[in-house]
């Protein structure tokens, strides 16, 4: 498969965020009439960042953007319902996609040590049509964290994977990460600085201005006493790596919750954990506190599982553990119950937990009297003896309306589907291939409690690799997460991520809508 090369030089893929905002323009001299009610017009700016991919000289990055197509979308004007941040109604704005390096602290160009030089740039990666992902690759420890924006068409849903492939060394495995819209708090369970873990923060600023960023510290006995923690300076347009276990003088924790905060700014923030015994892979953040948790998509031969979580308010939590399986909710036979400690992160053991069968956890007060906020996150391993594999799941939050994540591959995806509450009807759509493909979509009926998990959704004469959105159509919550699982020389390498709501659409006044903004 052709993959265009990354450049160092200038953007290299292109991304969307989560995150944005609609840019609408009211015609000089019109009235607007009263808004009877809000409604949401596709966002036309959305920004993100990703971080340095990996500092070994033998890893292997691809990038692989999309946009996913929205009702309306002509990819022949550069918006929909919008100018793209410029020009007017009547002549919309060229939708725009570009990704550039960020300053980093840790990375260089040119030759790495032990003589391998990276790969030579040869032109930046766009998208520039919602529909098709588009592919970029980076070799080595120079590739850089990249920051960029989208506009226009190419913004709403807009979505960057970044997969890296470490075939040896302390840092082996199969990274996965998508690529994440800048903010300015996140939490962090399942962290670590336990001696054979090497945990990095990485702080991401995506702008123009410096920010400012605070790092707290919680073990199972509560802070952490830490130094050089506060007020992070992250430049404009920079990335700033972090190693946990650098943080604090107090002894090596297994488990650790991060709280990553600005006091002014934004920054992009993602964990790089490598273990030397397990393997390595990305932590994303998890979803804000909240009384029930759902962890989706744990793999159907995962042979350890630890759970972690936290409590930020006041009060302790007692929390129900239940498994969303294929044919209903069960109690983990490992456990059924853990009792959080306000601002101490705890953690519990629980083997066996799949059986043959991808699964869900579900985290939910066992007294629906005193639901208490937590975060919470997964560390999952495959395989046994030197031939393991690690990989994180962090709680995530029901999609709402859309989310996709890209680099998906044929053999080698699995999607997992939870319905919590009700049973919930869902449109999968697989998208035309990297190099080419039909998409194809499929309606899917998730029974209340249950998981269903799917394989063999792949675009018809498929090329590359393929985008995956996921849209509820009816009924209750939905919660997703989708394994990458590539193998290499007896290991079985994978990564897991969980669906993130695009939010690819804003709400504004109705009025403006009446005032003939949209075509």
């Amino acid at each position: 498969m052709k993959r265009t090369t990354l450049s160092l030089i200038a953007g290299a893929t292109a991304l969307a965020a989560v995150t944005g905002f609609a840019s609408l323009t009211t015609p000089d001299g019109a009235t607007a009439p009263q808004a009877k009610a809000p409604t949401r017009l596709p966002v036309e700016r959305a920004g993100l960042a990703c971080p340095v991919p990996s500092t070994s000289e033998v890893a292997e990055t691809l990038y692989t953007s999309y946009t996913p197509l929205s009702g309306g979308t002509d990819p022949a004007k550069g918006g929909t319902g919008g100018t793209g941040g410029s020009g007017t109604a009547d002549k919309p704005a060229t939708a725009t996609a570009q990704l550039r390096p960020a300053a980093s602290t840790t990375t260089s160009g040119g030759a790495t040590k032990g003589g391998k030089k990276t790969q030579a740039p040869k032109a930046p990666a766009t998208v520039t049509a919602p529909g098709k992902p588009v592919t970029a690759e980076a070799n080595g420890p120079a590739a850089p964290a990249l920051t960029g924006a989208a506009t226009g068409t190419l913004a709403p849903g807009w979505t960057v994977q970044q997969t890296t492939v470490v075939p040896a060394g302390g840092a082996r495995g199969l990274l996965g990460l998508s690529c994440g819209a800048p903010d300015t708090d996140f939490w962090f369970p399942a962290a670590s600085t336990a001696k054979e873990r090497q945990d990095y923060v990485h702080l991401t600023n995506p702008d123009d201005t410096a920010a400012v960023a605070d790092i707290e510290l919680y073990g199972p006995e509560g802070v952490l006493k830490s130094q050089f923690t506060e007020g992070i300076p992250v430049p404009a347009r920079s990335t700033v790596p972090v190693l946990l276990s650098t943080l604090t003088g107090e002894a090596a924790q297994q488990s650790v919750t991060v709280h990553v905060t600005t006091r002014s700014g934004r920054v992009g923030a993602a964990i790089g954990s490598a273990d030397e015994k397990l393997g390595s892979d990305w932590l994303a953040a998890s979803a804000d506190p909240a009384s029930t948790a759902v962890l989706p998509g744990i793999p159907a031969d995962a042979t350890s599982v630890r759970l972690v979580a936290f409590v930020p308010g006041e009060d302790d939590a007692d929390l129900k553990i239940q498994l969303v399986t294929q044919n209903g909710t069960i109690v983990p036979a490992s456990a059924g119950s853990l009792h959080v400690k306000s601002g101490m992160t705890a953690s519990i053991e629980l083997p066996d937990l799949t059986r043959g069968e991808v699964g869900s956890l579900m985290l939910s007060p066992s007294d629906p009297k005193k639901p208490t906020p937590v975060v919470a996150a997964l560390r999952v391993v495959r395989g046994k003896g030197d031939d393991t594999e690690v990989a994180f799941v962090p709680a995530t939050g029901a999609i709402s309306a859309r989310a996709t994540i890209a680099d998906n591959r044929a053999k080698a995806t699995t999607l997992a589907l939870t319905a919590v509450g009700a049973a919930a009807q869902v449109k999968v759509t697989a998208s035309a291939g990297s190099g080419g493909g039909t998409p194809v979509t499929k309606t899917v009926t998730v029974k209340e409690g249950t998981t269903t998990a799917l394989t063999d959704l792949v675009p018809a004469g498929l090329k590359g690799s393929y985008a995956l959105t996921v849209e509820p159509v009816s009924g209750g919550k939905v919660y997703a997460a989708r394994t990458l699982a590539v193998p290499l020389d007896g290991t079985p390498m994978f990564t897991v991520q969980t669906f993130v709501d695009d939010r690819g659409t804003v709400e504004v006044p109705s009025a403006r809508q009446d005032l003939g903004v949209l075509d």
